[in-house]
């Protein structure tokens, strides 16, 4: 019952004015909000931002009342649709920046999240109309291609693109009256703006989408040949990574004095011992490191290998740092978390890119790729150069197959001079 109580005047203990607190408990939203408020102090969040997220809630609370909705303990799709639709309009008359409509929307999408939890939010709402095209997709690559969660989100990612461009057509239906030149042609279209890992991410969806479309006899010939080949070579680029003194470089320049930049230091810090993937790291859980016999675990990806290694004493120091002093408290197994709340892992790859970017600049090194791939190629370049086989960088990277490894040996101009030939001389 005390519990119920404190929950029931949640808002009192962000704000004070009577004006403001009977206004937020107005409207159809009203009953809603002390819940979300407390949710948001359970979250870690501060006050002044929790009166930055309630106060742009309430602009969907006045939305709803000008819309003489009734008050209601769930919140639909239809509701959040229609009030991101209109409000711009108002915002603009206004002459308010695009600033302020970002930071609604994220307050909006906060506030969705609390609902979804206590399953009060209604998302019903129409969906795309090649959707249920896309999850046939999903569950055949699933079923025949044995395919990773990771492979299924990035065909997702470049399929709704093209099926987006189709428009109507882009039903179980309509496929049986695609050409091969539409395909071409709004493959060269899209081609001609990416780059080069994006063309032939998309290249690839789009060959076994069209394979599913097949087997499913919703073409009646196969259309993947229609995607056009833009020709690649294999091992034509050498890896780009950080020399040894430059990764050192980025390690030295963390400044470990703030949580973000103790945890900042221990991934780099494994990420440079071990060559593990940043998906690796983001994944690694916090049973996956046994202390009392000094190892660590690396799960593997990309249908790669599982990874058993030593706890080198470097990386133990660094993850107890941020362990005993930075980590959140959370109920989250992942070892590495957000530092902002509602604390959670680390969502996706282009966290941690942003992350080793801030940071390499920091360092004051130019370089093209900014991702924890660089730490990567710096490792396996370390170790070909301290005459560890290939064999030996495969096992460590994970690598199943040993053409995998293969990139790597451009990089060893030394080795590659013990094996050159001499010319032979001429006989005459």
């Amino acid at each position: 019952m005390r519990r119920l109580k404190e929950v029931a005047m949640a808002l009192e203990l962000v704000f004070v004015c009577p004006r403001t607190l009977g206004k937020l408990r107005s409207g159809p939203l009203g009953k809603l909000l002390d819940g979300y408020c407390d949710w948001l102090l359970g979250c870690g969040f501060s006050r002044s931002t929790i009166r930055n997220h309630l106060s742009n809630v309430s602009h969907l609370n006045g939305y709803l009342d000008a819309e003489k909705v009734a008050g209601r303990q769930t919140l639909s799709a239809e509701d959040v649709n229609g009030f991101l639709r209109k409000y711009p309009l108002r915002v603009r008359s206004r002459e308010l920046s695009d600033n302020h409509l970002r930071r609604v929307q994220w307050s909006i999408n906060r506030f969705v999240q609390y609902l979804r939890q206590l399953r009060l939010f209604d998302s019903s709402a129409e969906s795309a109309i090649f959707q249920s095209l896309l999850d046939s997709y999903f569950e055949w690559m699933r079923d025949y291609q044995h395919a990773a969660p990771g492979t299924l989100d990035i065909r997702a990612h470049s399929l709704s693109q093209f099926l987006q461009w189709l428009g109507p057509q882009a039903t179980a239906e309509g496929m049986s009256e695609l050409t091969p030149e539409t395909v071409e042609r709004f493959f060269l279209s899209y081609a001609q703006k990416m780059g080069r890992s994006a063309r032939r991410s998309m290249q690839s969806a789009l060959r076994t989408f069209f394979r599913f479309c097949l087997h499913r006899d919703l073409v009646q010939r196969p259309l993947d040949c229609a995607v056009p080949t833009l020709r690649t070579y294999k091992l034509a680029t050498v890896p780009i990574g950080l020399t040894d003194e430059q990764a050192r470089k980025v390690l030295n320049g963390i400044n470990r004095g703030n949580n973000a930049g103790r945890r900042d230091y221990a991934i780099c810090q494994m990420l440079y011992t071990y060559g593990v993937r940043g998906g690796q790291v983001r994944a690694l859980r916090l049973q996956d490191i046994d202390w009392a016999t000094d190892r660590i675990f690396f799960k593997a990806l990309k249908h790669g290998k599982d990874s058993l290694l030593p706890l080198a004493s470097k990386v133990g120091q660094s993850l107890l740092d941020y362990l005993q002093n930075a980590r959140p408290l959370s109920d989250y197994q992942e070892v590495f978390l957000t530092t902002r709340a509602p604390y959670h892992s680390l969502p996706n790859s282009s966290t941690l890119s942003a992350i080793f970017s801030r940071h390499i600049r920091t360092a004051g090194i130019k370089s093209h790729s900014k991702g924890g791939h660089i730490f990567r190629h710096s490792f396996a370049t370390r170790m070909l150069q301290k005459g560890h086989s290939l064999k030996e960088i495969a096992d460590v990277l994970g690598h199943r197959h040993l053409g995998t490894t293969f990139i790597y040996t451009k990089v060893d101009f030394n080795a590659l001079k013990q094996v050159g030939l001499v010319w032979p001389r001429e006989v005459t």
